[in-house]
């Protein structure tokens, strides 16, 4: 009674990685990922899951519009690619010689560098 639970969101996936799609309309294309929501376990890929949004009419635009955009993939349908082999991989954590804590692709060992945009 009274304890406050703290959630965290562990995340092997960040803006900027390439990853390739597990399952769905996409599966088995690679792409680069452009935003991360932590907390729905979701990120958009550039390019995939396009769906059409169709937009009233304003004053800008009395027409109105029908837009063209990327919808959310849940992470567990992505698998991060190794930068150095091209190939997906599991992802895990340790501490690098400098002793800061960094992501290394299970399959080959390397650590992975964060190159976000």
């Amino acid at each position: 009674m009274g304890q406050i639970i703290k959630k965290s969101f562990k995340m092997h996936i960040r803006r900027g990685d390439r990853v390739k799609i597990l399952a769905g309309k996409h599966r088995n294309e690679k792409g680069m990922v452009i935003k991360v929501f932590p907390k729905a376990y979701r990120a958009i890929i550039e390019g995939m899951n396009m769906v059409v949004r169709h937009l009233k009419p304003t004053a800008g635009t009395p027409q109105g519009t029908i837009e063209k955009k990327e919808a959310p993939i849940h992470i567990s349908n992505l698998m991060l690619i190794d930068p150095t082999s091209g190939q997906p991989t599991r992802v895990g954590k340790k501490y690098n010689e400098m002793g800061k804590l960094q992501k290394y692709a299970k399959k080959t060992g390397n650590f992975i560098k964060n190159d976000q945009a």
